[in-house]
């Protein structure tokens, strides 16, 4: 078992420091235990991380680097994690409660995203545009500055990662305010920009109550541009205090993410994504299989595989499970766990049937077994609001029409998929479908590589890929009359 710190701190300008708010307890959610105190910051510690960055980026530290230096010290942050990944795993399950497998898996892509990104530095490039005789104009790609990212507790080093690298990548110093639920494991982003050299000041990795460091965070005059991943309604808050500033925002926001399962599909694909899309990390995903739309043909077996599944999927103690898809760890907290458990109870009050689960586990800890739901509504709470916990709901559609209909008929588009061997009628549906990426016969098969955001009120700009370079720099023209 990985030893705990009994104090952690925040990393301002190139120090360790406490917060302005005190300590916080940090929780177990698979004992109620508590792990650590961290640092919480307050809102001038935050006007501390701000200036520092601000300090950094008027320096020049990172601008003035060739891009493939920058691009060098990125990929050195991802070989430290990697160096480090098994100390960060376990303390990411300790923390958040995923199991350690799933966890393993994180720190994984999370030292992807700083190779993929270090890769790409020095391919964000301008371009020439013919003026005629006497004129040579051209376009610059310029950081905006100070990057402000507010991460969420569910993937806390994944999507701290893919914004840090980014940010740092294309030469903007980062400013990045953690959960309170989930701020041990950010650290070790701190640490490797230690590691590696980073200038002071580059990436300022700090803890605080959304309420006061993260509005804080994102009102802050000295901030360039924002990025946050988390709920609708904090969402538009972060939207709302950028827009005030004057200043771009990046917002991945909530899902209700539809799979449409037609009558020829790989049922055994589709299971195989339901373990992946549901019960990996206990729901707790935005871009969860949370609703599957399935043809009558298919429906009662389909019902009956998903049920093999969730009983076949042991709970408890992430920390006890490494064997990659055979355990599934409790929810983050108390709170979240009788938010998912409610929302259940409320839908089986409402004329929904649970097929499985559905009950919180009578043990310490915030476990809930893996659910299915079925005769539901699609217009009832539990198919149109996230549950952010192992359940998903299943219905029947009549048509193709009727399908897309149900897919579509939420406010959000994070993600869909199809299941269908009819490769014309999957390309048909997934243009049809309201969703920034869809999935064809495998639930999650993107990666890093692939533009990752939503429609509707699932926010606004891309991460991952290469489109997400651009919500980091901006453009400016020069022109030249040559005599």
């Amino acid at each position: 078992m990985t030893e705990m710190s009994e104090f952690w701190q925040n990393h301002i300008d190139g120090a360790w420091v406490d917060g302005g708010a005190g300590r916080i307890a940090v929780e177990d959610p698979a004992t109620g235990d508590v792990l650590a105190e961290q640092a919480l910051a307050d809102a001038a510690d935050v006007d501390r991380a701000v200036r520092a960055a601000r300090a950094c980026h008027d320096s020049g530290a990172l601008t003035d680097m060739r891009p493939l230096e920058r691009g060098r010290l990125v990929q050195a942050m991802g070989a430290w994690v990697t160096d480090h990944a098994e100390e960060i795993a376990g303390v990411l399950t300790r923390e958040q409660g995923k199991p350690l497998w799933e966890a393993r898996a994180e720190v994984s892509n999370a030292a992807r995203y700083f190779e993929y990104y270090g890769n790409q530095a020095s391919t964000v490039e301008g371009k020439s545009i013919p003026l005629g005789a006497g004129y040579l104009d051209f376009t610059l790609l310029e950081p905006y500055g100070v990057s402000a990212q507010i991460i969420p507790w569910n993937f806390p080093l994944e999507i701290a990662a893919r914004s840090i690298a980014c940010g740092i990548a294309t030469g903007n110093a980062c400013v990045v305010k953690s959960s309170e639920m989930t701020p041990l494991s950010s650290s070790f982003f701190a640490r490797a920009g230690e590691a590696v050299g980073l200038p002071k000041g580059a990436l300022n990795v700090l803890t605080g109550y959304g309420a006061e460091a993260g509005a804080a965070l994102a009102a802050h005059a000295g901030v360039d541009m924002v990025v946050f991943t988390g709920s609708v309604a904090t969402g538009r808050k972060i939207g709302e205090a950028a827009a005030r500033n004057i200043v771009p925002a990046v917002l991945e926001l909530g899902g209700k993410s539809a799979a449409v399962v037609c009558e020829d599909a790989d049922l055994d694909a589709v299971v195989a994504s339901v373990r992946k899309g549901v019960y990996v990390n206990a729901g707790q995903i935005c871009s969860a299989m949370s609703r599957i739309v399935a043809h009558p043909s298919v429906h009662d077996e389909l019902a009956e595989r998903i049920v093999a599944l969730a009983g076949s999927i042991s709970v408890g103690p992430g920390i006890e499970r490494e064997v990659p898809l055979e355990g599934m760890g409790p929810v983050v907290s108390d709170a979240q766990c009788e938010r998912a458990v409610g929302m259940v109870s409320r839908a089986e009050a409402g004329g929904a049937r649970v097929a499985t689960g559905g009950r919180r586990l009578n043990r310490p800890g915030h476990f809930m077994e893996p659910t299915l739901m079925v005769d539901v509504d699609p217009a009832s709470e539990i198919a149109q609001e996230e549950v952010f916990g192992p359940v998903t709901c299943l219905m029947p559609y009549r048509d193709e029409a009727d399908a897309i209909r149900i897919a579509n008929g939420t406010p959000y588009g994070l993600v869909a998929g199809v299941f269908s061997r009819d490769l014309d009628r999957a390309a048909r549906t997934a243009g049809r479908l309201r969703a920034g990426q869809v999935f064809v016969n495998e639930w999650f098969a993107g990666g890093v590589e692939t533009p990752f955001g939503g429609y509707g009120q699932s926010g606004y700009g891309r991460e991952k890929g290469r489109e997400a370079l651009w919500n980091y720099v901006q453009t400016k023209n020069v022109a030249i009359k040559v005599t």
